[in-house]
């Protein structure tokens, strides 16, 4: 991407997203990118625009881009993922140093407090670093094969965004779809009904489903989920069935020439209703550098086998719905939420009204002597939906400790930015702590890897969904027959 391809000189302004002030210049409205890494990435238009900084946040980087007109032609965030320190081996530091003299060997020069500017002299190589910092940076790639090259020179623990190449709408969450989170809230009581339909999740259904994912039961044949890999589709393919079998009404939503599809399925409400609750997981996975495995079992076969498992306790409870219901799995995720920002766009752009949305990413692992946790996202999200989610999880799983992560960034992101009320479900109230993690060894059948969290966690996500969207049981039907419809 070039940001002003007219001028070789753009100023890019990274700011702490949750340290933006709610009201900011219109100047900077206009020419937002986007939020990468827990940072939100403006482009600074004029002089008259960069003096209004101060009064927008207290901190931040403003970047300089010398950018050669003869080239460049897209910028792409990269990120380490927020990871213990168990995760920092000898092995890996020695992986992220590598890359860095990669990155380095192109023609730049350093810039003040660890940043990197692209020098504009001669004619710069097909990826260069622009922008970095000890754990983020942003690199200019000449083209779509520059970008494979870059792919796969990310070490184990990085993602890369692209940066889009035209602003994207500057869209907080209107104070209106926040009162009616807190509503819910004020209003949020133990239902015996609910618990009646979310106990009867299967941790054994559970098993089966993440072991076909897999393809630990040797039945599916399913490699990899990588989003360009066959097995996405077979994947994909299988989900949409299960989803239907279940009585949701389903469809493949592509959304760029190569990826996988989403899934997206719907129930109706009972009658007609404007609104809607979204719940969601990212089928897609990636595996070890260098290895076609990449079986996904936790990122994020564990959210998605939860959102399957909803929709067949739906059909077992054979529950109706006074608010539109959507389930989500998509694709993508593991290249930059590029499935979900498709989603959420598609959504804004029809007038959808989203009430909240919850993505789970990442639940099944724990920690050698740690209890259950779940954790919720510490800046990117709604603290309104993150809070009723927290309280529900006291009500229907006490079992769960809860917390905030640092663990970022999943595709609640891409309905956050669309305006919409959305908050992440993860596995831990610290950074990610799963030895697989982006690894061909991520099975369901290893030490840590915890169904029964899993469960808890899903229960959660489904109570949530029960009183946000409200529900009806068919007539006849009492708490005393849940436990039969299991």
């Amino acid at each position: 991407m070039i940001l002003n391809p007219a001028t070789p000189v753009a100023l890019l302004a990274i700011l702490r997203a949750s340290d933006v002030r709610p009201n900011i210049p219109l100047c900077l409205a206009n020419n937002f990118y986007g939020i990468f890494g827990q940072q939100s990435v403006f482009k600074i238009p004029d002089s008259s625009c960069f003096e209004l900084l101060p009064n927008t946040v207290d901190e931040g980087s403003v970047v300089p881009l010398h950018l050669p007109e003869d080239g460049l032609q897209q910028l792409v965030w990269i990120q380490e993922s927020s990871i213990h320190d168990s995760l920092r081996t000898p092995e890996y530091e020695a992986e992220v140093a590598d890359f860095v003299d990669w990155l380095l060997s192109e023609k730049h020069i350093a810039y003040p407090d660890g940043q990197t500017v692209l020098f504009n002299g001669e004619k710069s190589g097909p990826v260069s670093l622009v922008y970095r910092t000890a754990n983020s940076g942003v690199v200019a790639v000449a083209d779509q094969g520059a970008a494979h090259i870059l792919s796969t020179r990310l070490p184990r623990f990085w993602k890369a965004s692209p940066i889009p190449a035209l602003p994207v709408s500057y869209l907080p969450v209107p104070d209106a779809a926040i009162e009616r989170v807190r509503d819910l809230l004020v209003s949020l009581r133990f239902d015996a009904l609910v618990a009646g339909i979310v106990n009867g999740i299967s941790v054994e259904q559970m098993r089966k489903d993440i072991r076909y994912l897999t393809n630990e039961d040797g039945t599916s044949g399913i490699a990899s989920r990588h989003s360009f890999h066959h097995g996405s589709r077979v994947a994909g393919e299988w989900l949409k069935t299960q989803f239907e079998d279940a009585g949701a009404k389903c469809r493949f939503m592509s959304f760029l020439e190569g990826f996988a599809p989403n899934v997206i399925c719907r129930y109706d409400a009972k009658t007609e209703s404007p609104d809607t609750v979204l719940i969601s997981g990212h089928y897609d996975s990636r595996g070890s550098f260098g290895m076609e495995r990449a079986p996904g079992g936790n990122d994020d076969g564990s959210g998605t086998i939860s959102i399957l498992n909803i929709a067949r306790r739906i059909k077992q409870t054979g529950i109706t719905f006074r608010n539109n219901v959507e389930l989500a799995v998509f694709a993508g995720e593991e290249q930059g939420l590029l499935g979900s920002k498709a989603y959420a766009k598609e959504l804004r752009e029809s007038g959808a009204n989203i009430i909240l949305m919850i993505q789970g990413d990442m639940l099944a692992y724990r920690a050698p002597g740690e209890p259950p946790q779940l954790g919720f996202p510490r800046s990117i999200g709604t603290p309104e939906v993150t809070q009723l989610v927290a309280n529900i999880s006291a009500i229907y799983s006490p079992e769960l400790t809860v917390g905030f992560t640092p663990a970022c960034c999943s595709d609640h992101q891409s309905f956050h930015e669309q305006g919409y009320p959305a908050t992440h479900l993860f596995e831990r109230t610290g950074p990610i702590a799963d030895p697989m993690y982006h690894n061909s060894g991520d099975l369901s059948d290893r030490p840590g890897y915890d169904l029964n969290q899993v469960r808890s966690i899903c229960k959660v996500q489904f109570a949530t969904l029960l009183h946000a969207a409200g529900f009806d049981l068919p007539e006849g039907v009492g708490l005393e027959d849940l436990e039969e419809l299991g």
